[in-house]
């Protein structure tokens, strides 16, 4: 059967489905779509940039774009370029990958002052993406807070702490790198509502905090001595796993370490103070009253210049599709007859690669096994003819590796690559 297939977004999701429509619809036609001249989504710019060993999952991508019936379509944007309808008309199967990366708002008094990031731009800011390459955020005089407790906010932690000679190997891009390093930052505060048997971070992210070279780890208002209570087995495990690190953490000798990461457990931002720029966060402490989260009334403040936010993102939607809050809105996957989604856009911010990898390839499986037969959708050749009658000029793999090698020659001495921020 001749499926004519068009998945929209190229992060691991979209790759994943497509590897399997290849593999199970030899026949069919596939055209990745996205709207950057870059293929690899989050891996390329939301994977941190001393993670490299993550970002090598991009090999098994490539070997994917050696199929002759998958394409790679970059600088096509659906509601520009073409409509979610266009598309509709063109393929028989739409899958839509386009993940979530809307920072979520705190909704609290000062969060418009200057210094106030989203964890998502801020990350595509020091990862390149060219959205976001002007950001220029205010780093300093003071510390800078992260709002929430999961693997991006230690990932900022590390990305802020690390000396030029710890980030070795990595491709955090000059830019960010220069404006990094300008500033003599000492103090970084990570927030957290609940206490550290219920922090959100992995322990392979917890284990890399004993290992900042400048760096020292400080547990504030947490004991350590509570137990998680996780439903899932591997869940349980993994929190116990935390808990083992931080105790090992809070034993540490500080050494002759200058900068202090103060991890604040059981406290809610309620307001940011300042007046044009940040100069202060006001925290309320919060304690469990009958199994549920409360905040206390007591207050204190910490002086910061800085705030990122990374409490979770929401999918940026394009003319036409329908959504249900911050997610494409789907009945198990199913958006409508002939249209899937997949990873965060169907489910908001939740798992990592590997686990997003087993739901977008059950998601082409159930995709295939509704596949009708051959419609006769022009698919691939009527892409083309829409965007040549619209001048709009697509980017293909080809031309994609061009751009890699001329990324990987610009490298500075001890980075991978030094990414292309403008097309």
């Amino acid at each position: 059967m001749s499926a004519k297939i068009a998945i929209i977004g190229s992060g691991p999701s979209g790759f994943y489905a497509a590897d399997t429509f290849a593999k199970k619809l030899p026949n069919c036609q596939i055209d990745i779509i996205e709207r950057l001249h870059t293929p690899f989504g989050l891996v390329r710019a939301g994977v941190a940039p001393d993670h490299q060993g993550t970002k090598n999952v991009t090999r098994q991508f490539e070997r994917t774009m050696n199929n002759d019936n998958v394409r790679f379509v970059g600088n096509v944007e659906i509601g520009r370029d073409v409509s979610y309808q266009d598309l509709k008309d063109l393929y028989d199967i739409i899958f839509l990958a386009i993940g979530a990366s809307v920072d979520r708002k705190m909704g609290i008094t000062g969060e418009d002052l200057k210094g106030v990031y989203g964890s998502s731009a801020f990350v595509n800011w020091y990862n390149g993406h060219p959205d976001f390459v002007d950001l220029t955020p205010k780093l300093g005089p003071k510390g800078v807070a992260i709002i929430g407790n999961g693997n991006v906010a230690i990932d900022i932690v590390r990305v802020l702490a690390k000396s030029t000679e710890e980030l070795e190997g990595s491709d955090l891009c000059q830019h960010a790198e220069e404006a990094i390093q300008a500033v003599d930052l000492r103090d970084y505060y990570m927030i957290g509502r609940r206490g550290a048997a219920q922090a959100a971070f992995t322990p392979s992210e917890a284990n890399e905090l004993g290992h900042l070279a400048q760096c020292h780890p400080v547990i504030l208002n947490d004991d350590l001595t509570q137990k998680p209570q996780e439903d899932d087995l591997k869940a349980q495990k993994n929190k116990e796993k935390n808990m083992e690190i931080l105790r090992d953490l809070n034993g540490t000798d500080r050494a002759d370490k200058p900068k202090t990461l103060h991890m604040q457990f059981w406290a809610k931002p309620v307001e940011i103070l300042g007046q044009d720029c940040v100069e202060g966060l006001r925290l309320e402490r919060t304690a469990l009253v009958d199994g549920k989260l409360q905040g206390t009334g007591e207050t204190f403040d910490i002086e910061v210049s800085t705030i990122i936010s990374a409490i979770g993102y929401e999918t940026a939607p394009f003319d036409g599709l329908p959504m249900d809050g911050g997610i494409v809105k789907n009945n198990d996957g199913i958006v409508e007859d002939g249209v899937y989604v997949a990873g965060w856009c169907k489910h908001g911010p939740q798992g990592t690669i590997p686990t997003n990898r087993k739901e977008s390839m059950e998601m082409a499986k159930l995709a295939i096994e509704q596949f009708n037969g051959d419609s006769g959708k022009k698919g691939p050749a009527g892409l083309d003819n829409l965007l040549a009658e619209r001048n709009v000029t697509p980017v293909d793999f080809d031309n994609w590796k061009k751009i890699e090698a001329a990324e990987e020659a610009a490298a500075r001495p001890g980075r991978v690559r030094e990414k292309q921020v403008s097309f």
